[in-house]
């Protein structure tokens, strides 16, 4: 069983999604441009949030994965989710995902969020790797990851077949190494992210 957890940040919270949150979250995955990294087509009604959240009541009973909703301190808006999933205990490894809304994107959200989640990751999981598949395509999304510390270390053909279109996958990791390394230096940013969508792979689909 995973711990209920909450996460604060200096702009965001980081909590896990609850019944009301369903509509919020359906206006997310429904958005073509925040799906058009994804695995899966689009959402096409609410009850799929709905489901979502049921599962991730269960998931955090039997353990087989950690979603966070992300929230702005601001004005307690959901502007997207980060995950933990594909645990391997034995090697302390999981798989990361994540996905933000089009409203929120440029302003260095998701790498605040995911920050946070990593830390958590590594001190308290005792997790020692954590792994991202991205579609290559996702210039965004492999700007974040590799402002966190992540090296990407792989390339797939043709792994994802989505509404008929085959896309290629690159694979990064992290190690905790990594992060404290990275968290020290905190690479920088440049000009803020733009576009950014989700990993490849989230269990809330």
């Amino acid at each position: 069983m995973l711990p209920y957890v909450m996460l604060n940040t200096e702009r965001l919270l980081l909590r896990p999604l609850i019944e009301t949150d369903a509509e919020t979250l359906y206006t997310i995955f429904s958005d073509a441009a925040v799906m058009r990294y994804w695995n899966t087509a689009p959402w096409e009604h609410v009850g799929e949030a709905r489901d979502a959240i049921a599962n991730d009541f269960e998931a955090r009973r039997t353990g087989s994965y950690l979603q966070l909703g992300i929230e702005k301190n601001a004005d307690a808006q959901l502007i997207g989710t980060c995950t933990l999933f594909n645990f391997n205990h034995q090697c302390r490894r999981a798989e990361l995902g994540y996905a933000l809304a089009r409203s929120s994107w440029g302003r260095g959200f998701m790498h605040e969020a995911l920050s946070a989640l990593l830390d958590y990751a590594f001190a308290e999981l005792n997790l020692h790797r954590i792994e991202a598949e991205i579609d290559p395509r996702n210039f965004a999304s492999a700007k974040t990851l590799d402002r966190l510390g992540f090296l990407k270390e792989g390339h797939r053909r043709d792994r994802w077949m989505v509404s008929g279109e085959g896309s290629d996958s690159h694979l990064y990791g992290l190690l905790v190494g990594d992060r404290l390394s990275s968290a020290r230096v905190d690479r920088p940013s440049g000009r803020p992210v733009r576009g950014l969508c989700a990993g490849r792979v989230n269990p809330v689909i």
